[in-house]
């Protein structure tokens, strides 16, 4: 899990430090929620009877915004415990995207995000022992797979540039017979900071 939180950070900090100088807004955010998915016994055709919703997941998100209210966002979720696949199996989820974002400023107390884009689902399934290669060394075994995603996120600016937002995204799963369904949505809310505000 460290890992992928330090990938994520370092392609998040790259990514603005390269279109700093052409953006008007950037943000940084981390939220909490949880995932919704069809229950395990409403799995049909291919899929899997295991459901892809419940627990907590914990997340990272950051974008930056031009003049015009439109930028690039990106984002990752992930299932903050264990849990078990099939009764006996642990394993974690991971939700990652890159997106367009649109965010409409209305005064100067709140922002509308709306966003569209593509990413990946990363299932990682644990074993009680660790495997190495020549670069690192790890105790899980992980399936991807794409996915089509859509979200919004609705902000309030309780200080200049402090900001809470609501948030709802819907993930559009390819190849997700792990699991009961292709599609899931996330819900949670975000506590972020704006580093460099729009006038």
């Amino acid at each position: 899990m460290r890992k992928v939180v330090q990938t994520a950070v370092f392609f998040l900090l790259a990514f603005f430090s390269l279109s700093a100088a052409h953006a008007q807004q950037i943000d940084a955010a981390f939220g909490g929620g949880t995932v919704t998915a069809p229950s395990a016994s409403g799995a049909s055709g291919n899929h899997s009877a295991q459901s892809l919703g419940g627990g907590a997941f914990l997340g990272f998100s950051g974008d930056f915004v031009f003049k015009n209210n439109v930028g690039f966002q990106a984002e990752v979720a992930w299932r903050a415990s264990q849990n078990l696949y099939q009764g006996f199996q642990p394993y974690r989820p991971i939700l990652y995207d890159f997106n367009l974002l649109y965010a409409p400023r209305f005064g100067k107390v709140a922002q509308a995000e709306l966003l569209a884009g593509f990413g990946g689902e990363s299932i990682r399934f644990y074993q009680p022992f660790t495997t190495c290669s020549a670069f690192s060394c790890s105790n899980f075994v992980s399936n991807n797979h794409l996915l089509a995603h859509v979200g919004g996120a609705l902000c309030f600016y309780i200080l200049p540039i402090i900001f809470v937002a609501p948030e709802a995204h819907a993930y559009f799963i390819h190849n997700n017979e792990e699991f009961s369904s292709g599609h899931a949505q996330r819900f949670g809310i975000k506590l972020g900071y704006t580093f460099a505000p729009r006038d």
